[in-house]
């Protein structure tokens, strides 16, 4: 058996998570990266998999306040014949001695939503590279506070959204700087999944089985249900936002400049509670979050981007994407693209899959063998591999801070917006105007970057 099919499906048994990156190693680096992780359950665990498939990686430590999800990390990280790491728990500041440890370059930030920002901002001044899983904030201020630190201290930021390296988004975006969708008119994504078995369990299953969350479940049923009851907004925007942000060339010669969002009533995630459960406590609640928020912001240069916030109803996945120009249109629901005057027919679809052939991404084609098997189609390798790649040439990160606050201050706008009645938000300009001047860096070749 192949080292990273081990690894991948071991973890997999170790954690009963259903995707895991392969990942791969660039053994020509000199220098190993030595990482901390600070959250070790189900999407920790992914980047533990990932950390321990690098020859250019070494995991230093790890943090978490639940030993549970410690002990799976350590037989994990001892079955694959690696040394035990340093551990750290004990409290909700435990992490802060793990930044204590000077023989860290980066950190992987992999906890629930509320304790993002003051991890990040904390890591950032001991001077560590950050890779931080979204969202970055749960407030305008804490979003600003965030760049305000990274510039100040020097130190990267990341946003390790995997979406933007999605091989048919990348596609597209190769597409687009080609210029066969001719001038950008408007832009669609969002995050459009069945997240109900994920928001509540039976307490010994990481997926569904029962409707407990809080103290009573495990995994994500633990916290972010809760995020569910008491906000109502588009709570997890950067799937949609970061590749729309991509497209639109934004903190690099385009910019947000407002947002507005509507919300839906709430009744899928009572319903589905009280369908396996009738009468259960759970189906009672109150559960604030629409069951499809619509977001419309504006961008400078005239494009239009609709975001969908949709998880609490039966459905398949889709991300929703669609970006649509003066020579052609490409939806991802669909899986079709037209291109005017060059589709196979006129007035009709075409297959995507014929331009995506066609235009897959540099990057895609170097580095499919090594992404093959990973998490989520494979983008999770390439996330990863981005952020190692800069802390290991001590560059910056192809997700800035910028754009990383940018495609999650969405979160709270969104929420502000609703609060008030549906009014139009201002969109900060975290580039204080040097979006005038920046040049979209991302993904310009197949560097890895």
């Amino acid at each position: 058996m192949k080292r990273r099919t081990f690894i991948r499906q071991s973890a997999v048994a170790a954690a009963g998570i259903a995707m895991l990156p392969a990942g791969n190693l660039f053994a020509s680096a000199s220098k190993k990266v030595k990482l901390g992780y600070i959250g070790v359950g189900i999407r920790g665990m992914s980047h533990i998999s990932e950390g321990l498939l690098r020859d250019d990686v070494e995991i230093v430590a790890i943090c978490d306040t639940q030993e549970r999800s410690l002990k799976i990390c350590r037989e994990f990280i001892a079955k694959n014949g690696h040394p035990k790491v340093k551990e750290y728990t004990g409290g909700l500041d435990a992490y802060k001695r793990l930044l204590d440890h000077e023989d860290i370059d980066a950190v992987i930030i992999a906890t629930p939503w509320q304790f993002h920002y003051q991890q990040s901002v904390d890591a950032m001044k001991a001077g560590k590279y950050v890779g931080c899983e979204v969202i970055a904030g749960l407030t305008v201020e804490e979003h600003w506070d965030i760049v305000k630190t990274s510039e100040l201290t020097r130190m990267p930021y990341m946003t390790l959204e995997n979406v933007c390296y999605r091989r048919d988004v990348m596609a597209a975006l190769n597409m687009v700087r080609q210029g066969l969708f001719g001038e950008l008119v408007h832009l669609e994504g969002g995050y459009q999944h069945n997240l109900r078995p994920v928001l509540f369990n039976n307490g010994r299953q990481f997926h569904g089985g029962g409707v407990e969350f809080g103290p009573n479940a495990i995994g994500e049923a633990q916290w972010r249900t809760q995020f569910n009851i008491d906000v109502d907004g588009d709570i997890y925007p950067t799937h949609g936002a970061g590749p729309c942000m991509h497209y639109a060339n934004i903190n690099a010669g385009n910019r947000f400049t407002g947002l507005v969002s509507f919300s839906s009533k709430s009744r899928g995630l009572a319903a589905y509670v009280q369908e396996l459960s009738p009468g259960h406590k759970n189906s009672k609640i109150n559960y604030k979050n629409g069951d499809v928020t619509t977001t419309m912001i504006n961008c400078a240069n005239g494009e239009t981007v609709l975001l969908s916030h949709d998880t609490h109803l039966p459905r398949p996945y889709s991300l929703g994407f669609r970006v649509q120009g003066t020579k052609g249109i490409w939806m991802d629901v669909a899986d079709s693209i037209y291109i005017d005057h060059q589709a196979k027919e006129d007035d009709a679809w075409d297959p995507a899959k014929v331009w995506f052939d066609k235009y897959d991404h540099p990057l895609w084609k170097k580095y499919e063998k090594l992404a093959e098997g990973a998490g989520h189609g494979g983008m999770d390798w390439f996330v990863f591999n981005a952020f190692i790649e800069s802390v290991k040439h001590k560059r910056q990160t192809p997700i800035d801070v910028y754009d990383s606050v940018t495609m999650s201050v969405i979160a709270p706008l969104s929420v502000q917006s609703l609060k008030s009645g549906n009014s139009l938000q201002d969109f900060p300009d975290f580039t204080n105007g040097k979006w005038t001047e920046r040049k979209n860096n991302f993904a310009l070749d197949d560097s890895g970057f």
